[in-house]
């Protein structure tokens, strides 16, 4: 597990998602024509087959969220205040304004319009996920958009009581009781009860991924996520326990999750290794884990810390973490990465679900042209242009020109006709 070669590792980390869509095409297709024509109909059918739910009512009443936020434990309660609090706090200063400036008879500017109406995917297979609740419902809501809708699988009938609580605390407007490609159907072409959205935001598996992308231009969609990675720039300062844990606590998510150290220190290689040996015994996901290391994860020992940031600027990843004596000094230098975590007390649980940067990030070397999600993704910008008659007058012959060498000969006589 410990690498000198990179190219031993990294063909591996880089392709390991772009061949297994192919299988899933024609089954996503198909449910997505499928709920188009048929709509509740053909979901009801779908919670059925996929997630045991026998329920014939799609949504979740106001009463059953109150009553799951009422039945969690209090302290639970107040950390999901808290992380909100955080969440909404961060995400004001992400706020952007309309803005108009004028010269010479011209007026020119933007106007800031939120979405009117946005869903809010939150998986609900292998865990809950209260986070993904509050991440992506939170900016929207900050962002003034005027319903959040909330789809998640409701397995043998059930939602979790703890994703139905943070539903409540992130004021969440509906949440319908639906999950995989057939939930992001309903929201981009809408059914009888659930309304068609402008924006599908939130993670999920092969098959929501794959949804989200067909639907693209029928509604926008924040990103096509991959499988979740992590990528930490160790040197001999690092505690290699606190290293160990951090690259579990990726490869934990699923086994195409990546998990890799870069460090210029053998010895700081060898007792992270020693340390995930340990910690792997007693994990509840060992499985999961022991197969994502074994296929994507890794310690690559570099020889100068300079190196290690050309390879992760190389691979942009999702979570980079800088266990170094002077994080903030290796900073500058690091061009891609969805979230920046520094310091040997900063590990990415606290980004994922406190700190208050979103933890919606761009995945599989997006990172390279992606930002995380966040208000300004649930914003629209509408150009702004007013002429008064003496400065169209000024300007009218550059524009007539233009449009006469395009050959648009209508863009020129609408422009010909005022004077």
């Amino acid at each position: 597990m410990i690498y000198k070669d990179t190219n031993e590792i990294l063909p591996r980390i880089l392709k390991r998602s772009d061949d297994y869509e192919e299988q899933y095409l024609s089954t996503v297709l198909s449910i997505i024509d499928d709920v188009k024509k048929n709509g509740n109909s053909a979901l009801k059918i779908y919670s059925k087959k996929f997630d045991n739910n026998p329920d014939e009512n799609l949504e979740v009443t106001k009463k059953e969220m109150i009553s799951a936020y009422d039945n969690i434990d209090e302290q639970l309660k107040l950390d999901l205040q808290l992380a909100k609090k955080n969440i909404e706090e961060y995400h004001k200063n992400q706020l952007e304004k309309s803005w108009f400036i004028e010269k010479e008879g011209t007026i020119l500017g933007q106007k800031i319009t939120p979405l009117d109406r946005v869903g809010v995917y939150v998986p609900g297979g292998k865990a809950s996920y209260p986070s993904t609740v509050l991440m992506n419902v939170i900016p929207a809501k900050v962002a003034g958009v005027k319903e959040v809708i909330v789809v998640t699988p409701a397995k043998d009938g059930k939602i979790s009581e703890i994703v139905l609580a943070a539903c409540y605390i992130a004021g969440v407007d509906k949440i319908f009781k639906i999950g995989g490609a057939q939930a992001i159907a309903a929201l981009s072409y809408g059914t009888e009860t659930i309304p068609n959205v402008d924006k599908i935001v939130g993670p999920g598996n092969i098959y929501v991924a794959l949804a989200k992308k067909l639907v693209f231009g029928r509604v926008d969609i924040d990103m096509i996520a991959g499988p979740s990675e992590i990528l930490i720039i160790a040197d001999d300062s690092a505690n290699p326990e606190y290293v160990a844990a951090d690259m579990l606590s990726q490869a934990e998510h699923d086994e195409l999750a990546s998990s890799i150290t870069i460090t210029d220190s053998l010895d700081l290689a060898e007792e992270i290794e020693k340390y995930l040996n340990i910690h792997l015994k007693s994990l509840p996901k060992r499985d999961i884990a022991e197969q994502s290391l074994k296929q994507y994860g890794g310690i690559i020992v570099v020889k100068n810390i300079n190196e290690a940031v050309e390879l992760s600027n190389s691979i942009a990843p999702e979570h980079l973490e800088l266990a170094v004596k002077n994080p903030f000094e290796l900073l500058p230098k690091i061009k891609h990465a969805g979230a920046i975590f520094l310091g040997h007390y900063t590990p990415e649980a606290m980004g994922d679900y406190f700190a208050g940067p979103n933890h919606t990030l761009p995945t599989g070397g997006t990172a390279r042209f992606s930002s995380p999600l966040g208000t300004y993704d649930f914003f629209k910008r509408s150009s702004i242009i007013s002429y008064t008659r003496d400065s169209f007058l000024k300007q009218k012959e550059n524009v007539y020109r233009l449009a006469k060498s395009e050959d648009l000969d209508a863009h020129a006589l609408s422009v010909k006709v005022r004077g």
